[in-house]
């Protein structure tokens, strides 16, 4: 239940999503026969709530509460989800091999989508299409596109490490992905999807102490980005892809640097938000501006008060933190550590020019990560008791054979 309800994170064009339902069902039922909350998720718990406790006093700003009380129950649940994963996956680690297979099948079905309904290759493919830009089963291709890199750098991290007998496996479903990702003609998601495999190649690298196998990751990465590459190259044959690609390659779009554009609307909201220490409350900022924030910062401020921007700078600066204190130790779950520590990295960075406030993934990730660092605080705990245990044994033998 738990695989198919990751599985369904992909599919996320209306809400409530399939997603929602099945969640709140599946969390239901996990609370019905016993969730444990240890102490090491319980800053998690304490900063979600916080967050949305100032989401809710945001509420009371607004003139009109048409549409506001359903955000924040979003953001409440969306919360829920995170601390779901987080004490789940502390319960049996095993369980993270579950969720990263369910989440690539997932990825690879809206993926598909994508690109089916990109080049009208089935029969409605316009649903999963908008701007002529790849959305697979989502509301906006800039959800759709980031949604796909955890998965993707997942499979170059199996290429990497695996079996090479698995690989043109492998290779086959990390093809599908990228091109999706390309496809979504999302800046974000290409800029996060290269930094990140930058970034993870690099960290495997420095962490292993084989030549061998340095030269065996150095050889493989190189094939897997020359065989993107190809993809790519490929793809840009059309017309249709080439001349959007050459548009949406601009860093700056029109809609960025015009007037009261996107970074305009940022400034003014950041001023805004001087005037507002309450918040304006959920999705009023859109209807001042005509447009979203498109900054996670400015959106908290907005939406959740300088309470919730306090408690969200503190926990994203909090997973930061304890993510990269343990992110190279050799422990079992240390590839799925790794892999969403870096895409998290990245969704923070790009949530500078992007709204991640109702992401599903993103919460997921959030719960992946302090699910590991559960683990970790559990697997210190245990090595500290074993190692009092083995003095204790020590000392009792001399007293023995006296």
């Amino acid at each position: 239940m738990v695989a198919f309800g990751v599985f369904l994170s992909g599919f996320v064009i209306n809400e409530p999503a399939p997603y929602e339902l099945f969640m709140v069902g599946l969390i239901g039922l996990w609370a019905v026969f016993g969730i444990s909350l240890s102490r090491a998720i319980m800053p998690l718990i304490g900063l979600l709530i916080l967050f949305n406790v100032g989401g809710l006093i945001a509420l009371t700003q607004m003139a009109n509460l048409d549409g506001g009380p359903l955000y924040m129950a979003v953001s409440l649940f969306l919360a829920l989800t995170s601390i779901f994963f987080a004490v789940i996956i502390e319960a049996d680690h095993r369980r993270l091999n579950l969720i990263f297979l369910a989440y690539v099948f997932g990825a690879l079905a809206t993926a598909m989508l994508g690109i089916l309904g990109y080049f009208g290759a089935i029969p409605g493919g316009e649903m999963f299409t908008l701007y002529d830009r790849a959305r697979g089963a989502f509301q906006d291709p800039n959800v759709f596109g980031p949604y796909l890199v955890l998965p993707a750098l997942y499979l170059i991290h199996s290429l990497l490490t695996g079996k090479i007998t698995a690989a043109p496996l492998k290779l086959g479903a990390l093809l599908i992905l990228t091109f999706a990702i390309f496809l979504s003609f999302s800046r974000a998601a290409w800029g996060l999807y290269a930094v990140s495999i930058v970034i993870m190649v690099f960290a495997m690298l420095i962490s292993s102490q084989s030549a061998k196998f340095r030269l065996r990751i150095f050889t493989l990465a190189l094939c897997a980005v020359l065989a993107m590459i190809g993809a790519l190259a490929v793809a840009l044959q059309f017309d249709a892809v080439s001349d959007l690609f050459t548009v949406r390659a601009q860093l700056v779009q029109d809609y960025d640097g015009a007037r009261f554009g996107r970074f305009e609307r940022h400034k003014i909201g950041f001023i805004l938000a001087m005037e507002k220490p309450l918040g304006v409350g959920a999705v009023v900022f859109g209807t001042i501006y005509g447009e979203d924030t498109h900054n996670i910062w400015l959106k908290a401020l907005m939406d959740y008060g300088w309470l919730g921007f306090v408690t969200y700078l503190g926990l994203m600066i909090w997973t930061l933190t304890l993510g990269f204190r343990y992110l190279l130790r050799d422990r079992p779950w240390q590839p799925f550590l790794l892999t969403t520590y870096i895409v998290f990295f990245g969704h923070i960075l790009i949530g500078t020019v992007i709204d991640t406030d109702h992401w599903r993934h993103f919460y997921l990730l959030l719960g992946i990560l302090w699910g590991c660092f559960a683990l970790e605080a559990r697997y210190q705990r245990e090595r500290v008791r074993s190692a009092a245990s083995s003095g204790a044994r020590a000392a009792a033998a001399p007293a023995r054979s006296r």
